[in-house]
């Protein structure tokens, strides 16, 4: 599948060599802007892949655009600016911007760069997903684990008892344990105590 791009640069004859420069391997460019609101649009309605846009884009400006999408982890950004200068390379990086490169460039510089921002964006956001999931798979344990402790200090069963109610309860109303030791530790807290049943 190809990959698809976003362009975006106040300069035409950058847009028209980038475009070029990635049909050459491929890249399935959806979409071009000479202003950074009209960029920003586009790549939230195209769902691109990968933004390459221009630092000093009028409206938005590219940095802001960088940040945005990184916050919505909508696409890597690959960054370009006439010049390097100390507070383009600082925000760019508290922007998060996947690669940045320095005009005039070709494409030997844009593909590789183009090529490992895809992969290394790739591979960030699975392991941001792997980290959630660890997170939630820890956050369940421990509210079925308190639920599990109050049913057994006020109905005075044992640990496997409780875990079996709490299994229970949750094939019952359908509903994941998580959500059932949820309601557990919601009444304790609602009520001061569950309410012993034979």
């Amino acid at each position: 599948m190809r990959e698809r791009v976003i362009i975006a640069d106040e300069d035409a004859t950058w847009r028209k060599n980038i475009f070029s420069w990635l049909g050459t391997v491929s890249y399935q460019v959806v979409g071009e802007a000479a202003d950074g609101t009209t960029a920003l649009n586009l790549i939230r309605m195209r769902q691109v892949d990968l933004a390459v846009i221009s630092a000093h884009l009028p409206g938005i400006s590219g940095l802001e655009i960088a940040s945005i999408i990184h916050e919505d982890k909508l696409a890597p950004v690959i960054l370009s600016c006439s010049h390097l200068w100390e507070d383009v390379l600082e925000n760019a990086k508290a922007a998060r911007v996947c690669g940045l490169l320095v005009k005039p460039f070709d494409e030997t510089v844009l593909i590789p760069a183009v090529t490992f921002a895809l992969t290394n964006y790739r591979e960030l956001i699975a392991l941001e997903q792997q980290a959630w999931k660890l997170k939630t798979t820890l956050e369940n344990r421990k509210a079925i684990e308190k639920a599990k402790g109050l049913l057994m200090e006020n109905f005075n069963i044992s640990e496997s008892e409780a875990f079996r109610r709490i299994q229970k309860l949750s094939m019952d109303k359908r509903l994941p344990m998580r959500e059932v030791a949820d309601a557990i530790i919601l009444s304790q807290g609602l009520t001061g105590g569950l309410k012993k049943t034979r």
